[in-house]
């Protein structure tokens, strides 16, 4: 169990810094207003990719027939009218949203972007059906390798374009080489097909995650659309890598926990016993991303931004600490969402992410009145601090989950992310390059360690699972 849980981070986490390493490696080859017009490739696709997720590869990792090889070509069949479709959308909103972002100059960027998701549509779903049987060898090949090939045809679109082309080029890349390998990892034969009961009951069970997805746009992508609006590509490209420094590291574990726990919970939803108390673990484990993101970038943010980036980016060291506070509490709330879907009660993660969305507007008026994108972060730390408090209470009253050996974590959590959030304005640089930090930081330091400590569920199922 310890060799495949390495594994399955490890796999991830290394196709994930390879994107990361993109992102960088783009920011420095071009000016902060292409990389600024070069981040709004993701959001578009997100639009359309977001706006149609029916979590199709869930379904076959949890329903109990995923195993089966009709209900694989039925998904795959599904999969493939929905790339279509998300395709035709995103091709025909490609001009207003280019020109609500004032760059109406690039729609036709977007337009090849829309071939993208039906590329993605036609990939192979042995690589989460093999999941069932903690097989993650497929996954973890189709998740490092396709990053690798895009950061490798860096230099010579470099060379070729000089501009922000150079990211719509390798996008494509990533999309072709995910889904080659896909099918060369997989074990059956591609099939595709079409059953209207088995369609009805893959819909019913995706549109929780159909409306989470739209939300989940919002989430990841709202302010970013905003700032690009009000303050331009180059205030919008300093934002988006700091979004994308503090978000993808959550994203990797996030992914992680959902796939060694999700599973487990499913097969426990009968057990009462130990469903408590591995799903007290998962909700503990989403609050322990959040302390170690928060330590990482209070000692190291200040440092890794210089010397990545260079003095182009010297903005976003006052966002840093903020950004990690917001995605801090983000990534909590998704334990308790998982927790529930495990008990199929997947209607959570919809409502607690759409209190962040509501906020959207808030924060709007809120920038064009200050202008300001600190107040744009403080809307979004208390909104999703709110959402994770509703998503938990939610999550004991349709669950079952008792939330008392929580309310401990819960509690340090908030006061160590919400002391960074305030410390930050008091003192909004993060370490310099000697790694010099003013108390109040070793405090914040302090308290996420005090979280972390105060875990014992999670300590219990780690010592049970993972010890010799």
């Amino acid at each position: 169990m310890l060799k495949k849980a390495f594994m399955l981070v490890s796999g991830d986490a290394f196709g994930s810094a390879l994107l990361l390493l993109r992102n960088l490696i783009v920011a420095r080859l071009v000016s902060p207003e292409d990389y600024g017009i070069a981040s709004t490739f993701a959001v578009a696709m997100s639009i359309v990719e977001m706006l149609s997720y029916l979590g199709l590869n869930l379904m076959i990792v949890v329903d109990k027939d995923g195993d089966a090889p009709q209900m694989q070509k039925v998904l795959q069949g599904f999969q493939v009218l929905r790339g279509v479709m998300s395709s035709a959308v995103l091709f025909a909103i490609s001009v207003p949203y280019a020109r609500f972002l004032g760059i109406e100059h690039v729609a036709w960027a977007f337009q090849v972007i829309a071939a993208i998701p039906f590329i993605n549509s036609l990939q192979h779903f042995d690589m989460h059906r093999l999941k069932r049987h903690a097989i993650f060898r497929p996954w973890i090949v189709t998740q490092a390798i396709p990053p690798l090939i895009a950061v490798l045809v860096l230099w010579p679109l470099a060379l070729m374009y000089g501009d922000y082309r150079i990211m719509l080029v390798s996008l494509i890349v990533q999309a072709v080489a995910t889904v080659v390998l896909s099918h060369v990892m997989a074990e059956r034969p591609y099939r595709l097909s079409w059953d209207f009961p088995l369609v009805r009951r893959a819909t019913f069970f995706g549109w929780p995650l159909l409306l989470n997805g739209a939300l989940l746009f919002g989430v990841f992508n709202g302010e970013r659309l905003i700032v690009g609006r009000e303050l331009g590509m180059a205030p919008l490209a300093v934002f988006s890598m700091a979004m994308t420094l503090t978000l993808t590291p959550t994203l990797v574990f996030d992914r992680q926990i959902q796939s060694l726990f999700l599973p487990r919970l499913s097969a426990l939803r009968e057990n009462d016993a130990q469903f408590q108390r591995m799903g007290a673990a998962y909700i503990e484990a989403g609050l322990a991303i959040g302390m170690v993101l928060l330590i990482g970038t209070v000692l190291v943010g200040g440092p890794v931004v210089t010397v990545l980036l260079g003095p182009k980016y010297a903005g976003m060291l006052a966002l840093l600490v903020p950004m990690a506070a917001v995605q801090a509490v983000r990534v909590a709330k998704t334990g308790p969402s998982n927790v529930s879907l495990a008990k199929e009660k997947p209607g959570i993660a919809p409502i607690s992410n759409a209190i962040r969305v509501l906020s959207l507007p808030i924060a709007w008026a809120a920038l064009i009145r200050t202008g300001d994108i600190m107040v744009v972060l403080g809307i979004a730390f208390a909104v999703e601090a709110l959402a994770y408090l509703v998503s938990l209470w939610l999550t004991g009253r349709r669950a079952g989950l008792r939330l008392g050996p929580l309310v401990l974590p819960s509690a340090l959590a908030a006061a160590a992310s919400g002391g960074a959030f305030l410390e930050s304005l008091w003192s909004p640089q993060v370490a310099d390059l000697l790694g010099n930090l003013g108390w109040t930081r070793w405090a914040v330091v302090a308290l996420c360690l005090a979280t972390l400590g105060s875990m014992t569920a999670l300590r219990g199922y780690i010592f049970k699972r993972f010890a010799p």
